[in-house]
């Protein structure tokens, strides 16, 4: 089948599944483990897709290979030593993300990212619009979850989980548990965020100069476990039913040659 034919047929794939979105259905790419770079790109790809009316919201998880540091997109100063990093004998990697927000260290997380449109427009109510199926989801685990309180301060700490903004949630503790960021064009929004579960305090320690708050979630539940609870809890709080496909090989083509800038 020659590559013409295959983008055909995926552009009509795609787009009967972003018909069904009207019908409440979106789509679920399941759990992908790669580096930061190619995780951000897709995510890129997925908002500039859905902010074109060519693909249905989506849901999927994710976790970084090799051991990465996000930065945000407007963060242009941090410590020199991180370009020297290492763990376990592989160079960690820094990788600049499409939204706002500080540095994340992407060791023993896990990550989510939803995009979807027709939010609204102010902000704060979009990110508390999302963060329903996370305090959904891990209520359903047995952790109740809350905003967090910091105010504009937090721009001078360049790490992300070293203070709790409103956007942030936070066990009851005060330890913050999920770190979110977005990205905004018109209605259309990306939003994806940090789930620390088994971070190692050496390394954070080592990037950050400061000291890991201690986790009260012991025992955790596992990853998969997680992930299904958020997804059940999503199908409930959009009024959604969630689509499994993976990316295809055609789709990951067009993501890797794309040369969209990010907004």
């Amino acid at each position: 089948m020659n590559l013409s034919l295959m983008a055909e047929r995926q552009l009509t794939q795609n787009l009967e599944l972003n018909t069904q979105s009207s019908q409440k259905v979106w789509r679920f790419i399941p759990l992908i483990q790669a580096p930061g770079w190619v995780q951000m790109a897709i995510d890129a790809w997925l908002f500039e897709q859905n902010s074109q009316g060519l693909h249905p919201p989506t849901l999927r998880f994710y976790t970084w290979q090799p051991v990465a540091i996000s930065l945000g997109y407007h963060q242009r100063q941090y410590p020199a030593h991180w370009q020297e990093l290492t763990w376990q004998g592989t160079s960690v990697d820094l990788v600049r993300r499409p939204t706002g927000g500080r540095a994340v260290l992407h060791q023993g997380d896990l990550t989510y990212s939803v995009v979807m449109s027709g939010l609204p427009p102010n902000r704060m109510q979009s990110y508390q619009k999302i963060c329903e199926f996370l305090i959904g989801g891990w209520r359903s685990l047995g952790v109740e979850l809350y905003y967090g309180k910091a105010g504009r301060g937090y721009i001078h700490n360049p790490n992300c989980f070293g203070t709790a903004t409103t956007a942030d949630l936070v066990t009851a503790e005060g330890r913050k548990l999920i770190g979110s960021a977005q990205l905004r064009r018109g209605t259309t929004v990306l939003q994806h965020g940090s789930m620390q579960l088994n971070p190692d305090s050496d390394l954070f320690q080592q990037v950050f100069g400061s000291t890991l708050q201690s986790s009260t979630l012991r025992p955790l539940p596992s990853a998969c476990s997680i992930i299904e609870a958020l997804t059940d809890a999503a199908k409930c709080c959009f009024g959604v039913k969630l689509q499994a496909q993976p990316l295809s090989d055609l789709e990951l083509q067009s993501i890797f040659r794309s040369d969209t800038p990010w907004p």
